[in-house]
């Protein structure tokens, strides 16, 4: 079967979970006729396995930016479909971006450094891509004795219920990407 949903640059060959994933994606476009014009334009350049806890599993699919939009419009449907295929993991989409070393003095001629392209920013949209369809109300720095930081990020209230169990999961997802330990709540509704 060809593997039309994997995009790879400089001929590099497809992992065996990204061929997994991508058979569950044409599964998915072949049996689900309603799915099928919205799924057919969507591609996905990696897929990692993060370890949440012990026995748990989640699924972090990278997609190119472009195509970010065109995925959040299925996100949801595909996400849930693809659980049910992957009973033991969690699903997961984020955009592939990538992040340019600060220029040295030397090169300052040259074209500067997008903004898009910091970590600082990078970072913020991974953790917006995270918790997509949700919104972040808030966001706090806790700063410890020892220097350790952690990023507190408030969610929208009203997808508690549908985004709970996945807590976990964000922060582990997190932690893996970008090196930092960020704890995902819901506010109080005076908290704002």
């Amino acid at each position: 079967m060809a593997t039309t949903h994997i995009l790879k640059r400089d001929s590099a060959l497809p992992t065996e979970t990204e061929l997994l994933v991508d058979r569950a994606l044409q599964d998915l476009e072949s049996h689900s006729p309603e799915l099928k014009k919205d799924l057919r334009p969507i591609q996905i350049t990696a897929v990692k396995e993060v370890e949440v806890t012990a026995g748990r599993k989640a699924l972090v699919i990278f997609v190119p930016v472009p195509l970010l939009k065109a995925v959040h419009k299925v996100q949801q449907r595909v996400i849930r479909e693809l659980e049910k295929k992957f009973s033991d993991r969690q699903v997961i989409f984020i955009a592939q971006r990538r992040i340019l070393k600060k220029p040295p003095r030397v090169n300052r001629a040259k074209q500067p450094r997008p903004m898009s392209r910091t970590q600082a920013v990078v970072h913020d949209k991974i953790l917006d891509d995270l918790v997509y369809p949700t919104e972040i109300v808030g966001k706090r720095t806790r700063v410890k004795v020892d220097g350790s930081r952690t990023i507190k990020v408030f969610l929208d209230s009203k997808d508690a219920t549908s985004l709970e169990y996945k807590l976990d999961t964000f922060s582990a997802v997190y932690r893996r990407l970008t090196g930092k330990d960020v704890v995902f709540e819901f506010p109080a509704e005076h908290a704002f």
